[in-house]
């Protein structure tokens, strides 16, 4: 059996109307999700959430403020899968931060390209089936954690 390996994900909340922002993944165009990814060997979370956020949407630690972070959110990767050949799943943080950029800040094409598209959307509009099923637990839990909202599968 895996571990489970240290990842962050950044919702960038713009304070003025409170919408969030999303990317379709270039992977599986059906998923939407935050920018996120692993910790490296060495590296401290917040220092991965700065380094996530300006590899996947572009955008630099100055044009975002931090304004809450939660632990905890586990998921395990379906049919056994391990990833790197050790990991069985991940251990996210969530953090909740402060936008203060501008559209030309996210360039979704900065690094490797994770996101084909981004869209600005208030929280209560997400749609728990835009996330695979193993992530949809862990969504479910942070969108009631930070906005208060309970997800459900559309028709439930």
């Amino acid at each position: 059996m895996g571990r489970y390996r240290p990842n962050v994900a950044a919702i960038l909340r713009k304070p003025k109307n409170g919408k969030i922002l999303v990317g379709q993944r270039a992977d599986h165009k059906s998923c939407w999700q935050f920018p996120q990814g692993g910790v490296d060997k060495g590296e401290d979370l917040i220092a991965a959430l700065y380094r996530e956020t300006e590899e996947e949407i572009g955008v630099a630690p100055g044009k975002y403020r931090i304004i809450e972070c939660r632990t905890g959110y586990r998921y395990k990767f379906p049919g056994g899968h391990l990833k790197k050949g050790r990991f069985c799943g991940q251990e996210q943080t969530y953090f909740l931060c402060d936008y203060r950029g501008k559209k030309k800040d996210i360039v979704l094409d900065n690094h490797v390209q994770e996101f084909i598209d981004y869209a600005w959307i208030y929280p209560a509009d997400f749609q728990l089936k835009w996330v695979p099923k193993f992530k949809r637990r862990v969504f479910k839990r942070v969108f009631r954690d930070f906005f208060g909202i309970k997800l459900k599968l559309a028709g439930k």
